[in-house]
């Protein structure tokens, strides 16, 4: 994918829960947490979110599409259930698995001066658990037989900077292995799919994972004047910056006319029609990539 500037991007979604809304949730959820290291023990009361004061979280390191932030977390590997997509109305920060260390910040506002949208997949009294843009650690910085540099992180933030929740009725689907971008209604139907082009070896497609569409914008340096890219909240696992710019490795789903094969670096390459047809769902609406 061409990338001469800030660049971002690009999961099938099993429903598991439900939000009642964003900002303002209900009873803590029953269900199983994500992970053991995401969520305080079933027994435990969660704890009261931290409050910290504007300067404190105007210095926390932002969590965008190029930082890298330890203190994340690697993205729930259980199917996410996220029926819903909210904006951050302010900064807000990020807490690491035990609610109390502030990791980062969720800026209000992205790249494109507009407001930042996040999926929040648990929300559990105080707490929000949103995927987040940034990634944790760089492929470069994994050491051999540690767990792979994760391809979404997330993090825990105070539920009530959350706002304007918007049911997310669709998601997308792309199947590395068959090299198909599927599109599927809110009861996993698939509605339409279409042939693409995925990552080579050398620099695959992250699979196994669920991400967002977080912005989208048109490019004309980047050969991208007339159909939008989609910038997603996902990134490459293989190597830092697999295009050898300075993307922050982030995966994309955008137009090109080789739209077929294992040909990119990473990216999801999609013919006119079926970029045309993911740039009309949501922002925030879910990008599952499959093996």
């Amino acid at each position: 994918m061409p990338k001469s500037r800030v660049l971002a991007v690009a999961v099938s979604v099993v429903a598991t829960l439900s939000l009642a809304a964003c900002g303002s949730p209900s009873a803590p959820q029953t269900s199983a947490p994500p992970t053991p290291s995401a969520t305080a023990t079933a027994a435990a009361p969660m704890p009261a979110v931290p409050s910290l004061s504007r300067s404190e979280i105007a210095a926390l390191p932002a969590a965008v599409y190029d930082a890298v932030i330890p203190g994340l977390l690697p993205a729930p590997a259980e199917p996410i259930a996220a029926p819903a997509a909210c904006r951050v109305m302010f900064d807000a920060p990020l807490f690491a698995a035990d609610f109390s260390t502030p990791v980062a910040r969720i800026p209000a506002t992205d790249f494109r001066g507009q407001r930042t949208v996040v999926v929040p997949v648990r929300i559990d009294g105080p707490w929000a658990l949103v995927l987040t843009p940034a990634r944790q650690v760089l492929p470069s910085q994994v050491a051999a037989g540690e767990p792979a540099a994760p391809a979404q992180t997330a993090a825990w933030m105070p539920a009530a900077s959350l706002s304007g929740k918007k049911t997310l009725a669709t998601s997308v689907r792309i199947s590395v292995a068959a090299q198909t971008l599927s599109i599927l209604d809110a009861a996993g139907t698939v509605t339409d799919s279409w042939s693409v082009g995925v990552g080579t070896d050398e620099t695959p497609t992250p699979t196994g994972v669920t991400g967002y569409l977080q912005a989208r914008y048109t490019d004309a340096d980047q050969g991208q004047p007339e159909h939008p890219i989609q910038l997603t909240s996902l990134h490459a696992t293989a190597a830092d910056e697999p295009f050898g710019g300075s993307d922050g490795g982030l995966i994309g789903i955008h137009y090109f006319e080789q739209s077929s094969g294992a040909v990119s670096h990473g990216c999801v390459r999609l013919p006119a029609a079926a970029i045309d047809a993911v740039n009309a769902l949501p922002l925030g609406s879910l990008v599952v990539i499959e093996d």
